[in-house]
């Protein structure tokens, strides 16, 4: 990708080929894995879509409106990109009343399929899913047999685990925010704005930290009192999961072989549970963003670690021509671009600030 992401550095270096992503809808499918089974009753009324070309909260408020709720009565487990084919439930809360029927809503909205209905005893809530599959075309490739190359490599040894563009905002508007907000320079009230200002200040450390070790070449290499987690997806979501580096040799043998994994900071309030080499590290590169440091502070975020390499996982790819269709699954909470920043660059970005909400989580 390009714009606020070329601030940080590539695994695999910068990637000379150029392409295009999202010409068209099918270019980007999007498949939500939950990775749990629904009761078969309870007050909750499960709806799976798939849905072409739309907003989320925009299907959210529709459903809404043919369930006879208010919208927030209706909520989802991940926001998924409008410009994109996507599948993905959404709970409706519907105590005491039968199944409605979709029919007119489906009608009504050719973008919008129906594909399951169910019953749960508890709504959903953003994050809970296990992950996400996608399928993605890549276009207009000048030198696709270099995306091959590179797509072996990522099989092999993964990507950076960056936060996406979409975190940051429109040409990072967000994280510029969040600095303002820091500053004192206005009071923000609105608890979608906080969140969205908190979580790019929090993300944006966090991949100038990762970036820092792919620069510095110690993305594969422990520090003494750095912090592990388990090499497990349930690893890669952010917490506080794992142990301190004591013995660096024994620590360095447990990230080759991928049981353990190397992480950086989601910055908290708290103080680092790294220390040492590791912990002065990562403070010597937060503390050139003293303004989003002290938002973070003054909101009582608390600290977690986040893996540094994101590793993809049911891989497969075919090229026809000048296009490589390339197909993953990857953890809630990761990000697919991620993987095509590291495959090509697009020469000229479209402004996607409307067409992008946090899709690849």
């Amino acid at each position: 990708m390009s714009g606020i992401m070329d601030n940080f550095s590539w695994l695999y270096g910068k990637p000379s080929c150029q392409g295009r992503i999202k010409v068209e809808p099918e270019d980007f499918i999007v498949n939500e894995n939950l990775g749990f089974d629904f009761a078969g009753h309870g007050e909750h009324f499960m709806v799976k879509i798939r849905k072409t070309g739309e907003n989320t909260k925009y299907v959210v408020n529709e459903l809404a409106k043919a369930c006879g709720v208010k919208s927030r009565d209706v909520s989802w487990a991940g926001l998924k990109d409008r410009h994109a084919v996507t599948e993905q439930w959404l709970s409706v809360h519907l105590p005491g009343k039968p199944d409605p029927d979709l029919t007119q809503f489906v009608a009504e909205h050719p973008g919008v399929e129906v594909l399951e209905t169910a019953r749960h005893d508890k709504k959903l809530r953003p994050g809970d899913l296990s992950g996400n599959w996608f399928q993605l075309r890549l276009r207009d490739l000048d030198q696709p047999e270099a995306v091959l190359e590179r797509l072996t490599h990522i099989a092999a040894h993964g990507v950076p685990n960056y936060f996406g563009e979409q975190r940051f905002g429109h040409s990072g508007n967000n994280v510029v925010k969040a600095r303002a907000w820091g500053n004192d320079e206005f009071r923000v009230r609105d608890k979608s704005k906080r969140s969205f200002y908190l979580s790019a200040a929090r993300s944006w450390l966090f991949n100038m930290i990762l970036s820092a070790r792919i620069e510095q070449k110690l993305v594969h290499t422990v520090m003494a009192g750095d912090w592990l987690q388990p090499g497990s997806d349930a690893g890669l979501e952010s917490g506080m999961t794992g142990h301190l580096v004591e013995d660096v040799a024994a620590a360095q043998q447990a990230v080759d072989d991928s049981s353990w994994l190397l992480t950086a900071p989601m910055m908290g309030d708290n103080a680092l549970p790294t220390t040492g080499e590791a912990e002065a590290f990562e403070m010597a590169l937060v503390e050139q963003e003293p303004l989003l440091l002290k938002l973070i502070r003054d909101n009582r975020m608390r600290h977690e670690r986040r893996p540094l390499l994101l590793k993809p996982t049911d891989m497969a790819w075919a090229q026809e021509g000048d296009q490589v269709t390339v197909s993953f699954s990857l953890p809630a909470g990761c990000f697919a671009t991620a993987v095509v920043r590291e495959l090509m660059l697009e020469p000229e970005l479209e402004d996607k600030e409307n067409n992008n909400e946090n899709s690849d989580q």
